[in-house]
């Protein structure tokens, strides 16, 4: 439960210092509207692309799991991101009131438990699927059910709470970093000597899983002035 508060208290720091104080009316500090939902369902399709789904191209490529779970903690920032507006907005509670109901879920003991089996391919794309009908419905929407299924695809994904966890601080930091370092005027460099960013940073967190956030934060601004430079 522990983790859950932090990731939500991460995300929400996070969401602040890139959108302004009141990102959980769904307004940047620019004026742009906030649409988490959209988020969520956009992310969840570049999710699928991690399978090689398409009858007509790239039939035997293999499937790339990495990726799959990093498109995984990508999706759960947007969730943790939703669910705290919603609560905002609905008059539910803070983040402490939103952990307490997600450790009450029935899938949160799932998650809770080590696990690093990957489910079958098509299972998988049906779950992603699922999450994706739940933000694209015109329904009210059905947090809980949402905060279910996407616990559900972590362990299909080979995660857990704690791996769940140790790739989201580092998604985390990757992208205060990006934001740092000219990602909104597109000034920053995404490749870094032929590998995404993504790459380099479950590289550094692989070298040394006890590694704490500032100085993984330390670690990515080396690696890109090293390998940058040009």
């Amino acid at each position: 439960m522990d983790k859950i508060l932090l990731m939500l208290q991460l995300q929400a720091t996070l969401n602040e210092a890139t959108n302004g104080e009141k990102w959980t009316e769904r307004i940047t500090k620019n004026g742009k509207v906030i649409n988490w939902k959209r988020c969520i369902y956009m992310e969840c399709a570049e999710m699928i692309d991690s399978f090689s789904w398409k009858h007509w191209k790239n039939i035997d490529k293999e499937a790339d799991w990495a990726n799959l779970q990093i498109e995984v903690v990508d999706v759960w920032h947007f969730i943790m991101s939703l669910a705290i507006e919603n609560y905002s907005q609905t008059s539910r509670g803070q983040v402490d009131d939103l952990v307490q109901n997600v450790s009450k879920l029935e899938n949160f003991v799932k998650i809770d438990t080590k696990n690093n089996l990957f489910a079958q391919q098509d299972d998988i794309i049906q779950k992603i699927e699922s999450i994706m009908l739940d933000t694209l419905s015109k329904e009210t929407l059905n947090l809980e059910k949402l905060i279910s299924d996407f616990f559900d695809l972590v362990v299909m994904a080979g995660l857990d709470l704690e791996s769940l966890y140790k790739l989201y601080v580092g998604k985390n930091i990757l992208n205060q970093f990006r934001q740092d370092n000219g990602y909104k005027d597109g000034s920053y460099i995404k490749v870094w000597a032929g590998y995404e960013d993504n790459v380099m940073m479950q590289k550094v967190l692989e070298e040394n899983g006890t590694i704490k956030p500032d100085d993984l934060y330390k670690e990515l601004t080396k690696l890109y002035l090293a390998l940058n430079k040009s």
